[in-house]
């Protein structure tokens, strides 16, 4: 009989199983924020990305620029990414809250990447 090198308390084969259950866990929340939308305004630029970031969607309230102006279109720009940025964190928020729970805390970056590469997208 071969003796367990880690103590007869340790369960390699339940260890394994829990750690498919997070992942199988991790996937459908992934999956799940995918799904979802949060937006970001700034000025008269409304822009919705997924859960997991991904830019899906800009709006730009009519007459708030002026097409033909330089400047305008200059300012057009910042708003957009502002409005961005807004959104992009309101997403790593939601990955945070939804993901908190399943990772338990572990790690402090790409939870996808541990997992072989399951996450949707930069910051999730």
């Amino acid at each position: 009989m071969t003796q367990n090198p880690f103590g007869e308390g340790f369960d390699l084969g339940s260890m394994l199983e829990q750690a498919q259950q997070m992942q199988a866990q991790l996937v459908q929340a992934q999956a799940d924020l995918a799904e979802q939308r949060v937006e970001g305004v700034a000025g008269g630029v409304t822009v919705v990305v997924s859960g997991t970031g991904e830019l899906v969607e800009t709006r730009v309230r009519p007459g708030a620029f002026d097409g033909n102006d330089e400047e305008s279109l200059a300012d057009l720009g910042d708003l957009v990414v502002a409005a961005y940025r807004d959104a992009k964190a309101a997403a790593d928020k939601l990955g945070a809250d939804t993901l908190g729970p399943i990772t338990g805390g572990l790690g402090g970056g790409d939870m996808g990447e541990m997992f072989g590469g399951l996450s949707g997208g930069p910051g999730v």
